[in-house]
């Protein structure tokens, strides 16, 4: 029960401010920690906009100086300062800004909601929106408000659903689907925990990815374990000497996954952006979880439960284990034949794929982050920039120390691209700059103000000036991926490698395992950037999808070839390893690929979020995942490693003793 408790307060310690998901170094996020400590606090903006299609009629501009100064009354920093109403020139939009007092910003959405409904008192036909970086970022609040609930109902339907039909059993399926259920509340549990010890912050990101994670990991132990409990029941009477020996024979290789899993993502660690970088800990923890709940509690019950809990298919002592002319067996015997073919032919096809990264865009613009439904602030932002194409850039801030605020000023004033500048706020220790650039946001010419704005005030006033804002936000979120993803990637590929050479005892193994996951991830990435483009509609490619999209598709697909290829040291111990590839195929393709579906489709039901750098991740790992286990770890690694023959064990002893290598055929 205590668990379950701390589990129900992990949504209370997630935290979505624009700083948790920024690059820590990055001068936007110093400016919002700058902005904290002036009068008044963060700042906050609403923007309201009335249109009326066919053109405002007598009484709308009333209607609208009515709403303008109840909302200023209630919401405002200065009810005495009235904002301004702009007409739009067509003549059906009227427009202001209201700048937020300190309680309205702290309660964004409670101030956002309450705005929309004051507005709702208006003459029949003229329509009003409230857009605005407060307003954005409550509609975005609300969305991750229903994640954690959603995806744990329905991922869990999903695994059941495939549970049953890889089982074919009434009651098997519950066994794995309960333990999974109790890693998935242990995790989230460890997760709070620690952030009450060490204080790291947790988006609803890394809380959304660490539910599908501990369910597709979870249950991919559970069926890897089940497989090889069956294989053993048939060798011993008593269930308990069956479980051992199943967990002696399946339980390094788990181990071993959990073990690349959870260093993979410890190497977001050396992240700069604040949202990557508190992923690793998060799925770590989850990874752990998993593996505990997984290796203890779950075999526990199966033993419990004795043979009975396999009916109708229960495994009778002395049985086959598996049935040696297996549709897997033929597949073997099938790659044995034409192994250069069957290795060639699907990495020809993946190198092609990948060219579908060519010109993928790496930052989504910010309106466009919603997926399936539109919010109402989305389409005021969007409104303002189509009515007001002169007047639709959005404020920029510019944080100067106050003994250059003057100086600081009058460069920002001096830079192309700049409509006006002027002093708003300042204290002890900053003056805030209000900056509205000419160009609307997100353009290449605001973007093109934003870099110049930060070189001409370095070059001025040093360290003594930052610029941030919602565009400069974006621009450093860009610019930290990549930067991130120069670092990381690498650093994932050595950690992996590593692990695979101490699993394997191997060099060449590893270096193949890993080169066949690398080129199954761009072959991925490619086609679904081909996706996302063309049939999605999505309007970019979010900045931080490549770099989760490599992590997962990376750690988890090794995971299936350490499956595979620990069972092929195995038998290749023992009949050589041609022969040992095509038993080990026999006996582990179905579970592993019944493991690459649950996985894949746990991370597809991120897709049924409404947001699209959800959606991406869930349907980049799903496509990367299938991938990987039909094609590249069902036929491309067996016939790479047939094709090497003993070889592929150097420097091991065992490449020594093999005598199977090549034999030539195609």
């Amino acid at each position: 029960m205590g668990g379950y408790s701390l589990a129900g307060k992990l949504d209370s310690a997630t935290r979505d401010g624009q700083a948790d998901y920024l690059p820590a170094s990055a001068q936007s996020t110093k400016v919002l920690q700058a902005e904290a400590g002036l009068p008044g606090g963060e700042n906050g903006l609403l923007m309201i906009v009335h249109e009326r299609p066919g053109g405002l009629q007598p009484g709308d501009r009333e209607a609208v100086e009515r709403g303008r100064s109840e909302l200023a009354e209630r919401f405002g920093n200065d009810p005495d300062a009235l904002p301004a109403i702009v007409a739009s020139d067509d003549g059906t939009a009227l427009m202001y800004a209201l700048p937020l007092d300190r309680e309205a910003v702290a309660e964004e959405a409670g101030a956002t909601a309450d705005a929309r409904a004051l507005l709702d008192d208006r003459p029949r036909g003229l329509n009003a929106h409230v857009t605005g970086p407060t307003a954005l970022g409550a509609d975005m609040d609300e969305v991750f408000d229903a994640v954690d609930a959603t995806l744990m109902l329905a991922t869990a339907v999903v695994v059941a659903l495939l549970l049953i039909l890889t089982y074919r059993s009434p009651l098997l399926w519950l066994v794995p689907l309960a333990a999974v259920g109790v890693a998935a509340i242990t995790s989230m549990a460890t997760v709070y925990a620690l952030t009450q010890i060490f204080d790291f912050t947790i988006t609803s990101m890394s809380s959304a990815l660490l539910i599908v994670l501990v369910f597709g990991a979870g249950t991919d132990y559970a069926l890897l374990l089940v497989s090889r409990y069956r294989e053993e029941l048939h060798r011993h009477a008593r269930p308990i000497d069956a479980m051992l020996q199943a967990l002696r024979g399946a339980g390094p290789a788990i181990l071993a996954s959990a073990a690349t899993v959870v260093a993979g993502l410890l190497c977001l660690l050396a992240a700069d952006l604040n949202s990557i970088s508190s992923l690793g800990p998060v799925g770590a923890a989850g990874i752990g979880a998993a593996l505990l709940v997984m290796l203890t509690l779950f075999p526990a019950l199966l033993v419990l439960l004795g043979r009975r809990v396999f009916w109708p298919f229960v495994p009778r002592l002395g049985g086959e284990a598996h049935k040696p002319r297996s549709g897997w067996a033929r597949l073997g015997e099938l790659v044995a034949r034409r192994r250069v073919v069957s290795w060639a032919a699907p990495l020809v096809i993946l190198g092609g794929l990948a060219l579908g990264t060519v010109g993928a865009s790496g930052s989504l613009p910010q309106l466009d982050q919603f997926a399936r439904s539109t919010p109402d602030s989305v389409i005021g932002a969007k409104l303002i920039e189509a009515r007001y194409p002169d007047e639709s850039g959005q404020p920029l801030t510019v944080m100067s120390r106050p003994d250059r605020s003057r100086e600081v000023l009058a460069a920002v004033e001096s830079t192309p691209g700049v409509a006006q500048a002027e002093i708003d706020r300042a204290s002890d220790d900053w003056v805030e700059i209000s900056v509205l650039p000419v160009d609307p946001p997100e353009s290449a010419g605001e973007t093109a103000t934003i870099k110049q704005l930060r070189e001409n005030l370095r070059t001025v006033a040093g360290e003594a000036a930052l610029v941030g804002g919602p565009s400069a936000e974006k621009i450093d979120e860009a610019e930290t991926n990549k930067t991130d993803r120069d670092l990381v990637m690498p650093l994932i590929l050595l950690v992996v490698l590593a692990i695979l050479g101490l699993l394997l005892r191997a060099i060449v193994a590893p270096l193949v395992l890993v080169a066949t996951v690398v080129v199954s991830y761009f072959g991925a990435l490619g086609l679904c950037n081909l996706v996302f483009d063309h049939v999605l509609g999505f309007s970019g490619l979010e900045s931080s999808v490549p770099l989760i999209g490599f992590l997962f598709l990376v750690a988890l697909g090794v995971d299936y070839n350490i499956f595979l290829m620990t069972r092929v040291r195995e038998e290749a111990v023992r009949h050589g390893t041609v022969d040992g590839t095509k038993r080990a195929l026999a006996v582990t393709g179905g579970v592993i690929t019944s493991a690459g579906v649950v996985l894949a489709a746990t991370f597809a039901v991120l897709a049924s979020l409404p947001l699209v750098m959800l959606v991406e991740i869930g349907i980049l790992v799903a496509v990367g995942v299938l991938i990987d286990t039909l094609l590249v770890r069902s036929i491309v690694v067996p016939a790479l490693t047939m094709s090497l023959g003993s070889r592929i064990w150097w420097p091991s002893k065992l490449s020594r003793e093999s005598e199977d290598s090549v034999d030539g055929r195609v």
